[in-house]
């Protein structure tokens, strides 16, 4: 296993790994090999950020993209990654004067779906 999918697996998950690498197919597949080799490998990797404050700055990138669907996953991934409820709720606030409402309210709502089935809201 490349050193890129242990990182991978390590803040995402095995389950959503799994799940992205299993739905992938044979066209598609050298763009997982890329995201393991140069997003986790390359980059998640160097020790100038740790690992919450890189999930932190993803979830500011995903808010400012409104990539919901790619936010939630990262939501997980900063809660293993040490991130509280309440640092991704005011990453996710912060985002609205740089991203603008709507990309945050998206931001939001993924965020409180994950965290709701997590069992860390109300």
């Amino acid at each position: 296993m490349h050193k890129g999918e242990r990182i991978r697996r390590q803040v995402m998950g095995n389950e959503f790994v799994d799940r992205a690498l299993d739905a992938e197919s044979d066209f598609a597949m050298p763009l997982q090999s890329y995201i393991n080799q140069h997003c986790w490998g390359a980059t998640w990797q160097r020790p100038e950020l740790d690992l919450k404050t890189r999930s932190l700055v993803t979830l500011a990138m995903l808010a400012a993209l409104k990539a919901p669907q790619e936010l939630k996953g990262h939501v997980r991934g900063a809660i293993r990654n040490g991130a509280t409820v309440v640092e991704i709720q005011e990453v996710l606030l912060h985002s609205a004067l740089y991203c603008g409402a709507p990309a945050s309210r998206q931001a939001f709502a993924a965020a409180v779906e994950v965290l709701t089935e997590m069992g860390k809201l109300d």
